[in-house]
């Protein structure tokens, strides 16, 4: 069973010392830098030595890269949006947790921001690319909807 097109990783390439180049379903192609998680993170320190990050290789679904089985794995949609993140664009957990953060139902994000509820899923699912206007939408909302309305998501 597949994953979804675009969390499904279908090839990877190594960069030393903690890179990968991730190769998606739908066709994408993204670098990764994971120096910054290795460090952050101490249940992936592991990562920082070159020799057991050389081993990463896709699980047979393409839905996470493993270092080591049931141990050191990493999900191909987190991956994803560390990559879009680092060049620059608007990862879909970013969104998740604006919405979460505020409270909000995706009927009362959409409105919020001023997008369709079936817009909203895509960027949501990851499916289509968080436009920085639609993400500036958000940072207005906080500062100018949330207030204006009372809270209620809807400016």
């Amino acid at each position: 069973m597949i994953h979804d097109l675009h969390h499904t990783v279908v090839a990877l390439a190594v960069r030393a010392p903690c890179g990968l180049t991730l190769t998606f379903a739908d066709g994408v192609t993204l670098p990764v830098d994971l120096a910054g998680v290795a460090r952050a993170c101490p249940a992936l320190a592991a990562l920082a030595d070159p020799a057991l990050f050389a081993t990463a290789r896709i699980d047979a679904r393409g839905g996470y890269v493993v270092w080591v089985e049931d141990d050191l794995e990493m999900a191909a949609d987190n991956l994803r949006h560390l990559a879009v993140e680092q060049a620059g664009g608007i990862g879909h957990e970013r969104l998740i947790n604006w919405m979460h953060k505020h409270g909000l139902t995706q009927e009362r994000a959409a409105q919020a921001i001023g997008v369709s509820r079936r817009m909203l899923n895509y960027y949501l699912s990851g499916a289509k690319v968080i436009p920085k206007t639609v993400w500036l939408a958000c940072l207005g909302w906080e500062t100018v909807g949330e207030v204006a309305d009372g809270a209620c998501g809807v400016v």
